[in-house]
């Protein structure tokens, strides 16, 4: 499947480890691509069998004791799903022109581009031989949706095999990126979670992420990042590498949905800004120590650095924010990520999930500790996983029993890490403090109940009891929807109705950010210490470069953007007074 130019301004993101792990089958041939996890090779080669059975393909299990069985179940996954959807594409181009079929609604969903003012043209000619010709010519340029791959770079167990470690080169993150390296894709490994140098170092040994004489690359490398100098300091690392970092994926740091990092107070539009003025200046720094680097390996100087795009995700809701994240910050493209949670076409998710979601509201949805990783983890209150968290803890038997173990880190009790979410861990942590509740019960078993979005509907797993990871953005949708609906909504030909109002996107992130601080300070004020001010001064930044936009960023609600805008600068000020002199 070849490389090639998106067709639509927006990506799907990575959704937990089961809600995206078969959305490339149901959206790429629209030439929509989407993010699928890695972490749970138990799931993907669940999901292989049921994919190749429901196909009448033939499947041969690998076996999780078999020799590097996890790259091996991963490849042969991630090549089922490039196969399946070159099919599919064969299909689309060789169907008609007509209303409903899937070859009309490919060019129906894009957005207002170059293709679809030519699909639009061919509808216009009336001459039969020459609309012909058109639609011929319109069928070459169909293209699909990439397949891409997300790892979660501190997710990176060492596996044990016999009660013998069997190097790093089996660890969870490393077989995960040779999955990827060896699978027949042409996609992108999207790199979340921060820096593991070791796998970093690892890209390097695959053909395959190294640029040719030309510049161009078979797979490509996506860094998710939530500021400016990570950015870099990365894009350094793999540059010094002979790698290259094809795209930036700015994410909020708390109005998204999963794991959410605070950043330091640091908001989406000042950093926007940031790369929207730096970065050409990283590029051009990159280029060069990426071009050092291969006369190092005696590889040819690149002439011209290849392209890098930005893109930015997390809490966007509207056509106008997407147009306004484009138009103002020259980004390249957006990830919408939960309000696809509602679209029970594009995601994997049980019935009764999709009710709890569609009915949640804004305090059903909530920053938690559930995450055994430590960092605040997104949770819907009313899932199974944490109805089932709750009603151990009651019956006096808090914990999981670790059926996966793929957040094993704990060694406080163990010689051989153990995950903070099990019973193992809970049970001897609750005995040492002498308690039978504590925060150390808010651990959920996510690593195995995030898939449940995906086996319990499917009937691998269908006592699954499901998490579900989304962010606060979700519950403003008032209603399920479809692809082509929430297509429609995203660039601004339909709007989907909100079931309570909803505030602009950069006011949400910096409410976020305030209840944070005041939620991490509580009546500690007097005890506060840097990070907290380093925090402070960034939002009072922040908040002084939104009044300076307000015009631009919210054209039509100014006065209620700047409202809020002062309403939260106030709150701010009040959970930890600053220097006036410098306050916006």
């Amino acid at each position: 499947m070849p490389s090639n130019a998106p067709v639509h301004s927006f990506h799907i993101p990575v959704m937990g480890t089961g809600f995206t792990i078969d959305t490339p089958l149901k959206v790429a041939k629209f030439g929509i691509s989407s993010v699928v996890s890695l972490v749970d090779d138990t799931l993907i080669e669940q999901m292989r069998r049921k994919i190749s059975e429901g196909l009448g393909r033939a499947y041969q299990a690998i076996d999780e004791r078999s020799e590097d069985s996890r790259a091996r179940r991963i490849t042969a996954y991630l090549n089922l799903m490039h196969e399946r959807v070159e099919e599919q594409m064969a299909i689309l181009r060789a169907s008609v022109f007509e209303k409903g079929s899937e070859l009309s609604e490919y060019f129906e969903m894009l957005p207002t581009s170059p293709l679809r003012s030519a699909y639009e043209a061919m509808l216009s000619v009336g001459d039969p031989d020459t609309r012909a010709r058109l639609q011929d010519e319109l069928r070459r340029l169909v293209v699909p949706g990439n397949i891409d791959v997300n790892i979660m770079t501190k997710l990176d167990r060492e596996r044990f095999r016999a009660g013998q470690q069997l190097g790093p080169r089996f660890s969870d993150a490393m077989t995960a990126l040779r999955g990827f390296a060896e699978s027949k894709l042409s996609s992108s490994v999207v790199l979340s979670a921060g820096i593991n140098a070791k796998l970093y170092a690892y890209l390097a040994e695959f053909a395959d992420f190294l640029p040719d004489d030309a510049g161009n690359l078979k797979k490509k490398i996506v860094l998710k990042v939530s500021d400016f100098r990570s950015a870099l300091v990365q894009g350094r690392m793999l540059a010094r590498k002979g790698l290259w970092v094809s795209e930036y994926r700015i994410e909020s740091g708390l109005n998204c949905g999963g794991h959410a990092f605070g950043a330091k107070g640091q908001l989406m539009g000042p950093l926007l800004e940031e790369f929207r003025s730096g970065r050409d200046a990283l590029v051009e720094q990159l280029h060069a120590a990426c071009n050092k680097a291969r006369e190092k390996l005696g590889q040819v100087e690149l002439s011209v650095a290849p392209p890098v795009r930005v893109t930015v995700q997390g809490g966007i809701g509207t056509s106008e924010e997407d147009a306004m994240l484009h138009d103002l910050y020259g980004v390249d493209g957006t990830g919408w990520a939960s309000p696809f949670l509602l679209c029970p076409d594009v995601v994997s998710i049980d019935p009764d999930h999709l009710h709890r979601i569609e009915a949640a509201g804004e305090n059903d949805v909530q920053l938690s500790n559930a995450s055994p990783l430590g960092v605040p983890f997104w949770s819907l209150k009313t899932s199974e996983s944490e109805e089932t968290r709750r009603s151990r803890i009651a019956e006096g038997h808090p914990g999981s029993n670790c059926p996966k173990g793929y957040l094993v880190s704990n060694t406080e009790f163990t010689k051989k890490p153990i995950c903070t979410a099990s019973r193992a861990y809970q049970q001897l942590k609750l005995k040492q403090l002498g308690m039978v509740e504590s925060d150390v019960t808010d651990k959920a078993c996510i690593c195995h109940d995030l898939a449940g979005g995906a086996t319990k509907p499917s009937g691998i797993d269908p006592d699954a009891h499901t998490a579900v990871c989304c962010g606060p953005n979700t519950v403003y949708f008032e209603r399920q929807a479809g692809l082509r609906e929430m297509i429609d909504h995203i660039y601004g030909r339909a709007r989907l109705p909100f079931k309570i109002e909803r505030p602009h996107m950069f006011i949400k992130e910096l409410s976020l950010h305030v209840q944070r601080l005041r939620g991490e300070l509580g009546d500690k004020l007097e005890t506060a210490g840097q990070a907290a001010a380093e925090s402070r001064d960034n939002l009072m930044l922040g908040i002084g470069f939104y009044r300076e936009q307000a015009s631009r960023l919210a054209a039509d609600k100014r006065e209620e953007f700047l409202a809020q805008l002062e309403s939260l600068r106030e709150e701010l000020d009040r959970i930890l007074p600053g220097d006036r002199q410098n306050s916006p």
